[in-house]
Formats: structure tokens, sequence, C-alpha cells
């Protein structure tokens, strides 16, 4: 999950040497900000004891639903070209296919 995440993360890094000076230090700064701290929260996860995990995993959870809201307004926008727009989608979907499923083992083996 984290080696998916910090590849989605290069993805927003580059995409953002390409916009305006005004996109990329709007919507799209916050982004950026917010997909870091979702590498920072899988981190903590991975290292965290068993019994600790979940609370930062649901953490990760908020954070990548806000990613998916932040992207689409960008898309909305037309700060981020709709071919872009999808595959960032289709990577952030399966972060958090990757997230719930972390989620669900912790819940039934617990």
């Amino acid at each position: 999950m984290i080696h998916k995440t910090c590849e989605f993360y290069k993805k927003i890094y580059v995409l953002g040497s390409k916009l305006s000076k005004r996109d990329k230090l709007g919507i799209y700064s916050k982004i950026e900000n917010i997909c870091l701290e979702t590498v920072q929260l899988i981190i903590k996860a991975s290292l965290e004891q068993k019994t600790s995990k979940l609370p930062t995993l649901n953490s990760t959870r908020i954070k990548i639903e806000l990613l998916k809201k932040l992207i689409r307004l960008s898309n909305e926008l037309n700060i981020i070209p709709s071919n872009k727009y999808l595959e960032l989608e289709s990577n952030l979907q399966e972060i958090s296919k990757m997230n719930s499923g972390w989620i669900k083992y912790l819940t039934t083996s617990i």
C-alpha cells in the first residue's frame, strides 16, 4: 500500500509542475499536502502494534476520501485534464480498497 501511495504522490508532483501558479498554490497545494499526510499515516500504521493500527487506518480512509473529492473538484475546475483525472481516480480507488482491506483484516482478527 505504501508503494502505491508513493507512486500516486509522484504522479501528483509531476502534474503540479504543469499547472499555473494560481492553481498550484491553491487547491493543488492542498492535494499535495494531504497526499503526503496519507503517506505519513500509512507508514505510521505499518509500524504500530496491531491493536493500535485501526485509528490510524480510519484517519487514512478520511484522507483518501478527501483526496478523491479534491481531485474531482480540480477536474471540474479544469485544473487537471480529464485523462489525468481518470488515472488518478483509478489509483485512488485501488489505494482505498487496500486500506479498506487492511481495516477489514484488523477488525476480523482482533
